[in-house]
């Protein structure tokens, strides 16, 4: 079988990089409220709903940028803090930018730095200018802006920027919610302006509005007009993910959309697991981004259309058939069950590389799958089958 990519219909083509398109988007048709699109940008389209595999500190952990594209991955996501950090967003800038310096070629979006600093770094300070806050390796002292973070992400080149905000963990309070709302939105105007000063739009560069509001629902509508006010290429639904269950979230999507533009890519940041992608893309969803099918890989866990298989498990030890024979990518058929545990069990490198390969090629087949499904008009169709399979789990697979 072909590991290529299979590749969706009608792309909207992208200029040559010394006169780049503009970034667009084009809604293309809808299934009740699923939206299958396409984003273009200086470096590509993105045919959506897509899932973004995480390119924290430029690079896909345990992944060949090759097999990346080879899985139908158009776009990754790289981290504003870690990069700041090491190698810092100038020597990026001065070694080609983040497309060269990873060797890849397509979309690129970055996220703003401020999860990372609420979640990571030390001794945070944070005041209506910013965040202070000191490395969490090896304690030197940075300030963070909303100018100073669209400038580094302009300095990396990434094709689609993401403004600064303050996410908390939730349970919190509606206080510290709507204090936190307040000031992400401050931060919106503040990053719209440095991104026009710096020549984004000029560039075909997009930024994105982040609606907050934690678990309340009056704030997460009154965030998401706000931010439709400002001239923003696409808005993105933060602050979910971050401790509160699977139903909340969901019930937060349903107060939050409607109230977001229809004719802009709507992003959901660091979610999730394939039903979360499934539950959120039946409610109007665009793009995703998460660690966990990487993490998963690392960790001796794979995702196939049959739900998790832990590889850890001794019922695998004599298990000759491969992850799934009906998959085209080379990590998920070539090597039986068996091996992967013995790789698994042994800590070898490479059942993180073959793991994690399974994993990300499994969620872009899920992704590719559903547009394939929106485009036919039989989402709920599709949406019942995968729930069944993955009900069925492995065992039944067997």
């Amino acid at each position: 079988m072909s590991d290529a990519p299979k590749t969706d219909p009608t792309p909207i083509p992208a200029n040559a990089s010394n006169n780049p398109a503009p970034f667009a988007f084009e809604l293309k048709t809808t299934d009740g409220r699923a939206r299958r699109g396409a984003i273009r940008t200086p470096h590509g389209t993105v045919q959506t709903p897509a899932f973004m595999p995480v390119g924290t500190q430029a690079t896909v952990k345990a992944m060949f940028m090759g097999h990346v594209e080879a899985t139908g991955a158009e776009v990754v996501l790289g981290n504003t803090y870690h990069l700041m950090l090491r190698p810092t967003a100038e020597r990026v800038n001065r070694l080609g930018g983040l497309h060269k310096f990873m060797n890849w070629n397509k979309t690129i979006l970055t996220d703003s730095g401020g999860f990372q600093v609420m979640s990571l770094a030390q001794l945070r300070k944070l005041d209506e200018d910013g965040v202070r806050f000191q490395s969490h390796i090896d304690g030197q002292k940075y300030h963070l802006t909303p100018e100073r973070s669209v400038e580094i992400q302009g300095l990396l080149g990434s094709d689609i920027q993401m403004q600064l905000d303050e996410c908390i963990k939730l349970p919190a309070s509606r206080e510290e919610v709507q204090r936190a709302m307040e000031l992400s939105l401050r931060w919106a105007a503040r990053s719209r302006q440095q991104f026009e000063t710096m020549g984004g739009p000029a560039k075909g560069q997009a930024l994105y509005g982040i609606v907050q509001g934690g678990d309340v629902g009056d704030l997460r509508i009154r965030s998401a007009e706000e931010l439709g006010k400002l001239p923003f290429e696409g808005y993105s639904v933060g602050g979910l993910a971050v401790g509160e269950p699977q139903d909340v979230m969901l019930e937060m999507l349903d107060i939050t959309l409607p109230a977001m533009p229809e004719d802009k890519p709507r992003y959901l940041m660091g979610v999730g697991t394939p039903d979360d992608l499934l539950e959120s893309v039946k409610r109007g969803i665009d793009q995703f981004d998460c660690v966990m099918p990487t993490r998963a890989g690392r960790h001796g866990l794979a995702y196939t259309r049959y739900g998790k298989v832990n590889l850890k498990n001794a019922r695998h030890q004599d298990d000759h058939r491969p992850l799934d024979e009906t998959s085209d990518c080379e990590a998920t058929h070539h090597y039986s069950r068996a091996y992967l545990h013995h790789l698994v069990r042994t800590g070898e490198g490479l059942a993180a590389m073959l793991l994690t390969w399974n994993n990300i090629h499994y969620y872009q087949t899920l992704m590719r799958e559903m547009r394939e499904a929106i485009e036919a008009g039989r989402f709920d169709d599709f949406y019942q089958e995968t729930k069944e399979n993955w009900a069925r789990g492995d065992i039944a697979a067997l």
